[in-house]
């Protein structure tokens, strides 16, 4: 795994688990248009970034895939294959 890929995955990591903890605020306050607005842009960053993951590395989730002639889901390693490569 390249130092590029591993802290794009920690970025996704970062982003999802902040996305989470807003849904879960939001769940309890569903008025809060603060919350709200920080629930949209954290969404489309994580969008942005699962989006330049799949480009460079492919895609990590199925609704990443781009369909052509064949299915690209299973084409390149999961990411806990590449840990551990120096390559």
């Amino acid at each position: 795994m390249t130092n590029e890929q591993h802290q794009l995955l920690m970025y996704i990591d970062q982003i999802s688990f902040a996305l989470d903890d807003t849904v879960l605020f939001l769940d309890t306050h569903p008025c809060d248009t603060e919350a709200l607005a920080y629930y949209q842009e954290l969404k489309e960053e994580r969008k942005m970034a699962m989006e330049k993951y799949a480009s460079k590395f492919g895609p990590l989730q199925n609704d990443n895939v781009k369909c052509g002639c064949s299915w690209s889901w299973v084409e390149t390693p999961w990411p806990w294959e590449l840990e551990g490569r120096d390559c």
